[in-house]
């Protein structure tokens, strides 16, 4: 774990603090030791590099670390193996040929200073196969997603994770990442994850209740 920085550095910046800046002032350092060879203006290039590169899908792998981890909202952790099998099953750039996940709002975590965190606003056009399934011409915009990127200090990634951010914006119905693509061509897997959120029976229960609790309490003070 990073110690808590000192207030004074707080002071000086301000609460609200640009990260580049205080990463700058804090120093670069990750699990107790500093990051000298990679400077975060350097690690956001690399960021966008290994991005280029299809996080490893498009170079064997060779930017990813041996202990590689994908890990999202409701999959993962995964291996280096595991990872690359599953995105070389889906065939989403075949599927999705103008796919553009329009990253932007690259920054170093300035408490974790290996990580690049970054966002996304995919589009896409379903116009081949997907899944054995034949194009459906579906214009796909995926909900606003939360990036990261893990490095060591030789610059290999260590980890990548998202989340989505806001599950009603778009027409994948909330859902990001691979699931939103298959979801937003009428091809979701038979699994609630691939599904829309939907609220459990406990927990509309549970809502039912506070509803009417509230409203009795309304009735007495009305009655008073």
């Amino acid at each position: 774990m990073l110690s808590e920085p000192p207030t004074s550095t707080f002071e000086k910046v301000g609460f609200i603090v640009d990260s580049m800046q205080l990463c700058e002032l804090l120093g670069r350092r990750a699990n107790g030791e500093w990051y000298k060879s990679i400077r975060p203006t350097e690690l956001i290039e690399r960021a966008k590099e290994v991005l280029n590169t299809g996080v490893g899908t498009q170079d064997g792998g060779a930017c990813l670390a041996p202990d590689f981890e994908f890990c999202a909202a409701v999959v993962g952790p995964l291996g280096k193996d595991e990872y690359l099998a599953a995105l070389g099953s889906f065939k989403l750039e075949e599927a999705f040929p103008d796919i553009n996940p329009q990253y932007y709002g690259f920054h170093v975590d300035p408490f974790e200073p290996h990580r690049v965190w970054f966002m996304s606003r995919s589009t896409a056009t379903h116009t081949g196969s997907l899944l054995g399934k034949p194009p459906t011409g579906k214009k796909l915009m995926l909900p606003p997603q939360q990036f990261h990127l893990d490095f060591t200090e030789d610059g290999l990634v260590r980890e990548i994770g998202f989340y989505v951010v806001d599950r009603r914006q778009g027409n994948t119905g909330g859902l990001g990442g691979a699931f939103g693509y298959f979801y937003g061509t009428g091809n979701p897997l038979p699994i609630p994850e691939c599904q829309p959120y939907k609220r459990s029976k406990r927990f509309r229960l549970l809502n039912f209740v506070g509803r009417i609790g509230t409203r009795l309490k309304e009735l007495k003070g009305e009655g008073k």
